[in-house]
Parts: C-alpha cells; sequence; structure tokens
C-alpha cells in the first residue's frame, strides 16, 4: 500500500522527529529516510481542502509496468516522464472537439499541467489557449509539448512556483520560478519576445472558465474562427 495526499491545498513537508508543530498541522507519519535515520512526513492544510488515505498499487502498462495508486490509474504520464510520448498526445488530441488548454488541464490526455504551467507552455510555444485541438498539426504538438517540458525542468530546478506560503516544497522553501514567467499574472506588461522584436505587444488577460489566460495577442494570434466546442471526449 502506498499513503496518497488529495486536495486542492495543503503540504506535505519532510521534518525532523520533536520539531515544532506547524501551525495548522493535520496528520504526521513517521518514516526512515534512505541513510536510515528518522523523520517525519507531516500533512499541512491551512484551508482542510485535502486528505490522505491508503491505496493499493497496481502495474502501469503505459508507464513500463511501474506501479501506481490504483485511484490514479486514469491520470496520464507526465511530460518528464522517460516513456511520455508526444505523437500519443497528439494522436488523441486530433481525435477530441475541444480547445487546447482545455485538453492540457485535462489529467487523462497529459498530467501534472495546471493553468499557470498551461498559459507559460502556449505562450512558449506561440499558440492560442483556444486554438481546436482537432486543427492541431503534428509539429503544432510537438512544438507545444517540448515547451510544456522546458517550462516543468525550469520550474522543478528553482523549487516551483509560490506566490505565498501556501505553496512550498517537502522543506518548507518556497519556489522561485515565479520570477521567471513571460506570461501568467503579467497583464499590461510588454511581451518579452516581441520586445526582444523590437514590438510593442502587452500581454492580455482573458476569461477562461473560472480562470483567466495570460497571453500576447501578437505572437499567439487567436484562431480565425471562434466557435462553441463540446464537452471533452
Amino acid at each position: 500500500a502506498v499513503v496518497v495526499h488529495l486536495g486542492m491545498s495543503g503540504q506535505i513537508l519532510v521534518d525532523e522527529p520533536g520539531a515544532a508543530d506547524q501551525r495548522h498541522l493535520r496528520l504526521r507519519l513517521p518514516v526512515t529516510a534512505a541513510d536510515g535515520s528518522a523523520r517525519e512526513l507531516r500533512f499541512v492544510d491551512q484551508r482542510i481542502f485535502g486528505g490522505w488515505w491508503l491505496d493499493a498499487l497496481r502495474p502501469d502498462d503505459a508507464a513500463g509496468g511501474e506501479r501506481i495508486p490504483t485511484t490514479a490509474a486514469h491520470i496520464a504520464l507526465d511530460p518528464l516522464h522517460p516513456l511520455f510520448d508526444p505523437l500519443a498526445v497528439h494522436a488523441r488530441l486530433a481525435r477530441r472537439r475541444s480547445t487546447l488548454k482545455r485538453a492540457l488541464l485535462d489529467q487523462s490526455l497529459v498530467s501534472g499541467i495546471g493553468n499557470i504551467y498551461a498559459d507559460e507552455a502556449l505562450w512558449g510555444a506561440r499558440l492560442h489557449p483556444e486554438r481546436p485541438t482537432e486543427r492541431m498539426r503534428r509539429a503544432d504538438t510537438l512544438r507545444l509539448m517540448a515547451a510544456v517540458q522546458d517550462v516543468m525542468r525550469r520550474a522543478l530546478e528553482v523549487g516551483g512556483t509560490s506566490f505565498d506560503a501556501l505553496y512550498v516544497n517537502v522543506d518548507g522553501r518556497s519556489g522561485y520560478f515565479a520570477r521567471s514567467l513571460a506570461a501568467y499574472g503579467r497583464t499590461g506588461q510588454p511581451c518579452r519576445r516581441c520586445a526582444a522584436e523590437g514590438v510593442d505587444s502587452r500581454i492580455v488577460r482573458e476569461p477562461f472558465m473560472n480562470r483567466a489566460s495570460h497571453l500576447c495577442p501578437r505572437c499567439q494570434p487567436r484562431p480565425r474562427r471562434r466557435r462553441a466546442v463540446a464537452a471533452d471526449a
């Protein structure tokens, strides 16, 4: 069995046994580190939206027989997994009648991409969030998946994206990728790519579901014809 964390908030922290309790500590689990030393796995949840449970493991063919939790069986491989296949993603995109950003956030298509990294990858690939998935050419998808991988690698190198104390790594430290964001949260600021080309184009914020998309209207042109899109297949 494996301990699984679920929730829209909260942090999993690795701490020393006997360390002072965090203010919103909900659960502690004694563990043994690789070097044989004692540690505590702690779950801190300010908003009480999260939870842990025990789950069985089963081999996953898509992951090369790697054992994963049963409740995660529907989740696709993340873009940094050694067996991740961008061409398989393209084939699945081509069968959908959706829009690109909506598809990127579907964890059954590709996992690990949230609103921030979707905006950053779409900017990197020069693709509009509302582009119909069935219009994606193979070269477009490969460019987008390469941008996704680049964004995620760069984010991991600096500990992720932290905007406040709710978003920290297992050591309780903040990530600094927010300083490198090219699109997300930069409404009204110059597009760095266009500025490098000597053109003044500003990042805009557009409504997306109950959130927002951030993009450059010049280098991420809107599809020529917008249309209503059915729910993802």
